[in-house]
């Protein structure tokens, strides 16, 4: 299903005001497809979705779930530390206007807040999220290479002088966690290549 059609057919189990939902698709779509991105972009919403259609009899709530991704990043400035919190915080907003009630716009916000420090939640709804987001780390060779490309150009405000460290202090960080993937299925799927890119990227850095 197509991003737009996958968010109206959500949105509209919340509410019947078409114009409203056609209005919130297209702040997505805007957001999404500002020129400072090339990775955060709508593509990388497309995998995300991909990756969790294909565990959909796992997730409990995946209406939340599927909010949660069309908002985590929704706010996506390189120089900014806040992007997650303005996310979750303009997901609220909408979600409040479309009639989504305070218990999964709570859950929602949380999940949202989840992808700044990808730590393994109680929650495993949540966990397949940061899954989602992370699965480009286990993708092949090219795919690994050219993400890497794209993150490098959304961080171009920044000399390597900068970059570099920054960069390397983030790929250690996976190497030195006992799993990068919280969930068993992701694990299995993505571990092992993971941990090779990552070792890959580091050497060129």
């Amino acid at each position: 299903m197509i991003l737009k059609d996958r968010f109206e057919t959500l949105c509209l189990n919340f509410s019947e005001n078409k114009i409203l939902v056609e209005k919130f698709w297209i702040e997505i779509e805007n957001n999404y497809s500002t020129k400072s991105r090339y990775y955060h972009n709508l593509p990388h919403l497309e995998n995300m979705f991909e990756e969790i259609d294909a565990v959909r009899d796992q997730i409990e709530k995946f209406e939340n779930i599927s909010f949660s991704i069309f908002y985590h990043d929704m706010i996506y400035d390189a120089s900014s530390k806040l992007n997650e919190e303005k996310s979750a915080d303009v997901a609220k907003e909408r979600l409040e206007s479309l009639g989504v009630n305070n218990d999964k716009i709570q859950n929602i916000y949380e999940q949202i807040l989840a992808t700044r420090s990808h730590k393994r939640s109680e929650n495993e709804d949540t966990n397949f999220l940061l899954d989602a987001d992370l699965s480009i780390l286990g993708k092949s060779d090219e795919a690994y290479l050219e993400y890497t490309k794209q993150i490098r150009k959304e961080y171009s405000i920044y000399p390597d002088l900068l970059y570099k460290p920054g960069r390397k202090k983030v790929l250690k960080h996976f190497l030195e966690l006992e799993n990068i993937f919280k969930t068993e299925y992701f694990r299995g799927k993505y571990e092992i290549q993971a941990r090779e890119n990552i070792k890959s990227e580091l050497k060129n850095l």
